[in-house]
């Protein structure tokens, strides 16, 4: 049976396989350097080894990076204090090394756990119905990007939705991304926003989650305000962040759109 003390051991684990480390190394005060490598257990959208990923559970920061840039990273986390590293404008220094390595800070987020002393199934004023892989096989478009991914369309497990007639109008799906962990991601089309609907179709999805015996988890960047207060509306609260560095082709094949429009 989950309890919040457990699933916070599982994400650790998953962590600890994610970087290359010991479970045990989040719980500690001092902060460590790890080499990052492959692992088939990590969760499935990473891309290993890291150049460089900074994770903390808020006591210390794992980092797992490649070998040349062990230093450079050792003395960054080990000059600051942990809750500084990974904003600016320390993080300006960390770049700045980071240059000679055509490198760069790139994803930088904000992961939830549920709390499961208060997560229950949260109403709202539509139709709600739990979908299965092959009920939504057909909903793989721009408006449902956050709930279901076409890349890896083989981990999206369950979904629910929100229907206003016989019209989705709101999704919520999750992505079995490794063994015991299943991300949550959620989309409302703008008409129908601020209505509670995507708290209730995220907490109706977690509970579902849990029922499997799963954990699930949820993700957003640190200033999506709106995705974070979902987050704790639907009854999730912070457990850990990440920073993750990227080569600058990487980047710069991200922000192509941004650069389009302007």
């Amino acid at each position: 049976m989950l309890t919040n003390k457990y699933q916070l051991e599982i994400a650790m684990k998953q962590s600890a396989l994610d970087s290359n480390c010991s479970a045990d190394d989040f719980l500690g005060h001092a902060n460590k350097v790890v080499i990052s490598k492959n692992n088939i257990k990590a969760r499935k959208y990473l891309e290993l080894p890291f150049y460089c990923d900074l994770t903390t559970y808020g006591n210390c920061i794992v980092a797992s990076v490649s070998n040349e840039l062990v230093d450079i990273v050792n003395n960054y986390i080990n000059s600051y204090p942990v809750e500084h590293c990974l904003e600016t404008p320390n993080i300006l220094i960390l770049q700045e090394k980071l240059k000679m390595y055509d490198l760069n800070t790139c994803f930088m987020a904000e992961y939830f756990l549920p709390d499961l002393d208060i997560i229950k199934p949260l109403s709202c004023d539509y139709e709600i119905k739990k979908l299965i892989p092959t009920d939504f096989q057909n909903y793989y478009l721009p408006e449902w990007k956050n709930a279901l991914c076409e890349k890896r369309k083989t981990l999206d497990i369950l979904a629910v939705a929100a229907y206003d007639k016989n019209k989705i109008i709101g999704m919520a799906g999750c992505s079995a991304d490794c063994d015991s962990m299943w991300q949550i991601g959620v989309d409302v089309l703008p008409e129908y926003r601020r209505k509670g609907i995507a708290a209730s179709l995220t907490s109706i999805l977690a509970t579902e989650i849990i029922k499997k015996n799963k954990v699930p988890f949820y993700c957003c960047a640190w200033s999506n305000i709106k995705s974070a207060k979902n987050a704790i509306k639907s009854g999730f609260r912070p457990a850990w962040v990440q920073l993750t560095v990227k080569e600058n082709s990487f980047i710069e094949e991200l922000n192509k759109p941004l650069l389009k429009n302007g």
